[in-house]
């Protein structure tokens, strides 16, 4: 991923092709499936990703997440995700 795709998803991040996300019932979470395996997820995590869909930027995901929690000032936390993601290729 060069520097402006680096950018771009950090803005705007969106899943990547070769992940898939979606509720195991079994393991009563959210999972992240790739061709090598699985990434459970917490809660957080989980909520944070549902809504890396490349057409929200991450001030709206971080506006949505504090209404649905009735918290603030996560911010800090929802970014390193975002910055986690991208560098472990699950956000592109």
């Amino acid at each position: 991923m060069n520097t402006e795709d680096s950018a771009q998803a950090a803005e705007s991040p969106r899943l990547s092709r070769r992940m898939r996300l979606q509720y195991e019932p079994a393991q009563t979470r959210w999972v992240l499936l790739y061709p090598e395996g699985m990434v459970q997820l917490n809660d957080s995590a989980a909520e944070i990703l549902r809504r890396c869909d490349g057409s929200k930027p991450v001030s709206t995901i971080i506006d949505e997440l504090e209404t649905l929690f009735s918290v603030q000032g996560i911010a800090p936390q929802v970014r390193s995700l975002i910055e986690e993601g991208t560098k472990r290729g699950w956000l592109d």
